[in-house]
């Protein structure tokens, strides 16, 4: 016969046990609202307005896409850092978020505690791109040389201090002591089409944002990374074909779902299983293949450990370049 105190144990366990499950049954029962820290119309807002469709009849709720760009998607970072972790204030993001710690002094969240991470949703690769009316060089030796040729006088345009279009260029003129001027927009939009306009010589996209450049020959690819480069059949060699290996594993660009700290490990479960669900629907996985992302789900460990990873990475190599956002 069990004794109160054990008695009293066992029903303690039981009801926890039950709570968590009828939680996850409950969940949700409003409105979601899935934050883009990035403006609208951006390639992160496309995919999340994506997934936003897909999960609402999934979930049996409506879940609503709201963007609140601002200071290199910190303004929309914060606000779900310091939201409820009730699963109802999610954010979808690029890894830009692992960057932030090296930019900023004081920043007022740290992407590895104050964020419950769900999954990896998706990569996407970068490519080297020139403008040929402005840079008629058609191998990245031949651009090494002619920037070797001309130190100060090539320039190359980014959508920001510390974004990967920005970080990957550092990159590159650290492996071959290159001396090429950064020349920072407001956004992928812009310096893309100051790059097509001749304005800037050269940059770093997401292939995401300049397939239909590359396709119609307005700009020439350099390299490429390689998963890109076979999915979309762009004819350019891979940047570890070219013997940068580390470059082109640092370059991958990886998008996540997240939510506050905290959360739940029932609703991070069914969310996370969720996505599972979705990316792999042949129609879904087409699409974000029309978007020139590859669909990749992970656990929650897994995304969260390289956030992690990458702070730590990102920290040094920005010290190291005295790259800041202020």
């Amino acid at each position: 016969m069990l004794s109160p105190a054990l008695l009293r144990h066992v029903v303690l366990c039981i009801a926890v046990v039950w709570s968590a499950e009828a939680s996850a049954q409950a969940y949700p029962s409003r409105q979601i609202t899935l934050v883009v820290p990035l403006a609208a119309g951006s390639g992160v807002d496309v995919m999340a307005r994506r997934i936003a469709a897909n999960l609402s009849p999934r979930l049996g709720q409506t879940v609503i896409v709201d963007n609140k760009p601002g200071a290199g998607s910190v303004i929309g970072s914060e606000f779900v850092a310091k939201a409820a972790p009730d699963g109802y204030t999610l954010m979808y993001n690029a890894n830009l978020l692992p960057v932030l710690p090296g930019l900023y002094k004081n920043l007022p969240f740290d992407p590895v505690t104050d964020f419950t991470h769900i999954s990896k949703v998706g990569t996407g690769g970068v490519a080297l791109l020139v403008n040929p009316r402005v840079l008629p060089v058609k191998s990245l030796d031949e651009m090494v040389a002619r920037a070797r040729a001309q130190p100060g006088k090539l320039n190359f345009s980014s959508s920001g201090n510390g974004t990967p279009h920005h970080l990957g260029m550092e990159a590159l003129k650290d492996e071959f002591g290159l001396n090429i001027v950064h020349v920072p927009y407001r956004g992928s939009p812009a310096a893309l089409n100051d790059l097509l306009a001749g304005h800037v010589q050269m940059g770093m996209f997401p292939v995401n944002a300049s397939l239909s450049q590359i396709k119609s020959g307005a700009l020439t690819v350099l390299a490429i990374s390689a998963k890109d480069r076979a999915l979309f059949e762009i004819k350019a060699p891979s940047f570890e074909e070219l013997g940068l290996k580390k470059l082109e594993s640092d370059l991958e660009i990886y998008f996540l779902l997240s939510a506050p700290a905290k959360l739940p490990p029932e609703i991070v479960q069914r969310l996370n299983r969720e996505i599972g669900i979705m990316l792999d629907m042949p129609e879904e996985r087409d699409r974000f293949l029309a978007m020139s992302v590859i669909p990749e789900r992970s656990t929650p460990e897994a995304i969260s450990a390289q956030v992690a990873a990458d702070v730590t990475r990102w920290k040094s190599f920005l010290a190291a370049h005295k790259i800041t956002a202020e």
